[in-house]
C-alpha cells in the first residue's frame, strides 16, 4: 500500500508540474543563426525568393497566396505542410520587411502561433542569418507542452538555416 501512494504522489506531482508549466511560461523563445560567405543582398534575395523556400524546407507541400501587398508587410499565404505522414495547413502573414536587414513572419498552424524574425548583418563578405524565434499556443494544454519541446523546434530551425546555407552556396 505505501508504495501505491509513493507512485500516486509522484504522478500527482508530475501533473501538477506539466499544468503549472502553462501557466508560468506564456511563450517558449529561442534563437539559432548561420554565417554564408556571400554578401548579404544575395542572401537576403534568395532567402525572399517565393519559389526557393520548398528547396531549403522539404516538408512544404505547397504555398498559395491569399494577399500580396505592395512592400510586402501584410501579404498572407496559405502553405501545407507534410508532419510525419499528415498534412498541416497553416498561414503565414509578413509582419516585417526591410531589404538587406530583417524579415518578421507570423505562423498561425492550428495550435501553434510562432513568429520569426530573421535578421540579416554583414561583416567582411560574411552574412549572418540570426532567427529569433517564439511559439506559444491558444490551446493552454500546448501551452504546456511547448517549453518541453523547445530543444525540437530549435534543432529543426537550425536544420533548415543550414539546408538553406547549403542552397545559398550552390546560388
Amino acid at each position: 500500500m505505501k508504495k501505491i501512494k509513493i507512485i500516486l504522489t509522484i504522478i500527482t506531482s508530475l501533473v501538477i508540474v506539466f499544468f503549472l508549466t502553462g501557466l508560468v511560461v506564456k511563450e517558449t523563445n529561442y534563437s539559432v543563426k548561420v554565417s554564408i560567405a556571400k554578401p548579404i543582398n544575395q542572401v537576403f534575395d534568395v532567402f525572399n525568393a517565393s519559389g526557393n523556400l520548398k528547396k531549403w524546407i522539404p516538408e512544404i507541400k505547397s504555398i498559395d497566396t491569399i494577399t500580396l501587398n505592395h512592400g510586402k508587410i501584410g501579404s498572407q499565404f496559405k502553405m501545407v505542410v507534410e508532419n510525419n505522414g499528415e498534412e498541416i495547413t497553416m498561414t503565414e502573414k509578413i509582419l516585417a520587411y526591410v531589404p538587406n536587414q530583417k524579415v518578421t513572419l507570423f505562423f498561425d498552424a492550428e495550435n501553434m502561433l510562432k513568429t520569426d524574425d530573421y535578421i540579416f548583418t554583414e561583416h567582411n563578405g560574411m552574412t549572418t542569418v540570426t532567427l529569433n524565434a517564439s511559439c506559444r499556443s491558444d490551446s493552454y494544454i500546448m501551452g504546456c507542452v511547448f517549453p518541453y519541446f523547445k530543444n525540437v523546434f530549435k534543432d529543426q530551425d537550425q536544420m533548415y538555416l543550414n539546408n538553406f546555407k547549403a542552397y545559398t552556396i550552390k546560388q
